[in-house]
């Protein structure tokens, strides 16, 4: 009588299950594999974020777009900024991308808002661009208003300043505007950059509206260590 009870011959398993199985029946190997591997990958993760920032943060990378190349570059080419005396010129990254680690990676995740702007065309003709102009610059001012001039003062810093070796306007400007809490961008606002129409009154709106926006932009505010409230009660 044949035993009907008998079991099967057990199947023999996969490649990749025996290989998964002799893997980690070696334990300390299998581990130290796994760190070194996550090591290595971190470093290249790390590594390759770090070289995107930079890649990125290039006065060639902020005029490969027609958008910027054929308005506000070729304003900015004509100023103090871009050609002086001293040599020393501030690119599009030194006045627009803060230099320190965490602000500059908040700024750059905002700056996915205008790769979607440029796929969409919203400024990709000179009428285009002319009409926007008033909505981009009161963004840029508020940035900076909030932020205390925070990029500007990687060059131009109140406590730093000779006022003996200034022209009389503005070394008698300056110690007031110091005294009063203004900032770099309450005077110059058109230091680099061509000013929209009614630039004056629309800097005012800006000022009276500043602490009224949504909650996206708050929690910017929040990341980039902007201080609205004193922003706000500085005098104009």
């Amino acid at each position: 009588m044949i035993d009907t009870t008998a079991s099967a011959p057990e199947e023999r398993p996969g490649a990749l299950k025996r290989l998964w199985r002799w893997f980690f029946s070696r334990s300390k190997i299998a581990w130290g594999l796994i760190a070194m591997a996550s090591f290595v990958i971190g470093i290249l993760a790390w590594g390759g974020f770090n070289w995107a920032m930079e890649a990125t943060n290039t006065e060639a990378f902020c005029i490969s777009c027609h958008e910027m190349k054929d308005n506000v570059y070729a304003e900015y080419r004509n100023t103090a900024h871009y050609s002086n005396k001293t040599g020393v010129r501030a690119t599009c990254p030194d006045c627009h991308v803060p230099k320190e680690w965490g602000h500059k990676v908040v700024r750059k995740i905002q700056a996915t808002n205008e790769l979607w702007h440029k796929a969409m065309g919203t400024i990709d003709t000179p009428q285009k661009f002319s009409d926007h102009r008033l909505t981009m610059s009161k963004s840029v001012w508020r940035a900076m208003k909030t932020t205390d001039s925070r990029e500007c003062r990687n060059c131009h810093k109140f406590e730093s300043m000779d006022y003996a070796k200034q022209e009389p306007r503005p070394a008698r400007i300056h110690p007031d505007a110091w005294t009063q809490g203004k900032t770099c961008i309450d005077c110059h606002q058109g230091v680099a950059h061509k000013l929209p129409q009614h630039a004056q009154v629309a800097y005012q709106e800006m000022l009276d509206n500043i602490d009224k926006v949504g909650a996206v932009q708050r929690v910017i505010d929040f990341l980039q260590d902007a201080d609205v409230e004193k922003a706000k009660a500085a005098k104009r």
